[in-house]
């Protein structure tokens, strides 16, 4: 019997536990591909997510996954850029990894920033990002109004906090849902859901860049001691598809198709088990009110 201790305390504004998101649709073709699979197989969809970035994908791209997303009102996320693991920086690609995802130096801030406000012109309201400078300034470009003040910025799993005190530190500086890493252990998300608020995103089934978990069989446990939380139909064996390209488009697609099946895969179980209540209304995407550092005045 699960102990009611161990159970979140919180859930989404509109009441709902969990919501859904499909990662890794790198352009209109693949989106075009996931609503129509979506459709298919009756997988209600709350967030798109996409991994290569703002920066790989021409106006005229961005627009076209934007109106489709409209059209759905399923909420459209993409990535910042650039990222130190593909840059010039060789630390990243010893053993240690370097520091990874981040933006390294002012210019790489200063590109993740360009970013952000391409996108948000364009009418993209969610932004991924993978450093701690970059989704402070961010925050707080939103904050003085340079930024959308319906913008919502999620950390990606790459940098995700994997203990209570960081995940409650990625609330304070702007983030609005957080991707913690898949191997985490039930216990880990209750202590971490009791420190922040903010809404959990987390890989049913992670790519192999990630560890490959499949915790499908855990989908219900995952949502009782995680929500708010979105479950991320993510696909392992699968080979990484970013920087996307016209030269990855086969795979893009077959994967865009797999995930989408994923989805319902979890979904049956969950009806299975009788845990396939509380999914938040399609089209919510607000991740209500959360904590955040004060902004120092004139910053």
């Amino acid at each position: 019997t699960p102990d009611p201790a161990d159970a979140s305390p919180y859930s989404f504004p509109d009441g709902g536990t969990w919501r859904t998101e499909v990662p890794s649709v790198e352009g209109p073709e693949a989106l075009a591909t996931v609503l129509k699979e979506s459709a298919r197989l009756d997988v209600p969809v709350h967030r798109i997510s996409q991994g290569s970035g703002v920066w790989m994908l021409t106006d005229s791209e961005i627009t076209e996954m934007v109106d489709s997303c409209a059209e759905r009102d399923i909420e459209l996320c993409l990535f910042t850029g650039p990222r130190g693991t593909w840059d010039t920086g060789a630390a990243t690609r010893t053993d240690s990894g370097g520091a990874g995802l981040r933006a390294r130096g002012h210019d790489g801030l200063a590109g993740c920033v360009e970013d952000a406000l391409r996108a948000a012109e364009l009418g993209v309201r969610c932004l991924l990002v993978a450093d701690e400078g970059v989704l402070w300034t961010l925050h707080r470009m939103r904050v003085a109004g340079v930024l959308p003040a319906d913008l919502t910025f999620k950390v990606s799993a790459l940098t995700g906090p994997v203990n209570p005190a960081s995940y409650r530190v990625f609330e304070l500086l702007g983030a609005d849902s957080v991707n913690v890493p898949s191997d985490l252990s039930l216990d880990h998300l209750t202590e971490i859901r009791r420190s922040g608020r903010a809404p959990m995103d987390l890989y049913v089934e992670a790519p192999d860049d990630l560890g490959g978990y499949v915790r499908m069989y855990e989908a219900a446990e995952l949502i009782r001691r995680g929500a708010p939380l979105y479950l991320k139909f993510g696909l392992s064996k699968a080979p990484g598809i970013y920087p996307y390209g016209a030269h990855l488009r086969d795979l893009a697609l077959a994967g865009a198709r797999e995930r989408v099946r994923r989805g319902r895969l979890v979904l049956d179980l969950l009806a299975r088990l009788g845990s396939d209540g509380g999914m938040s209304p399609l089209g919510a995407r607000a991740p209500g009110e959360l904590r955040r550092f004060p902004v120092p005045e004139g910053d």
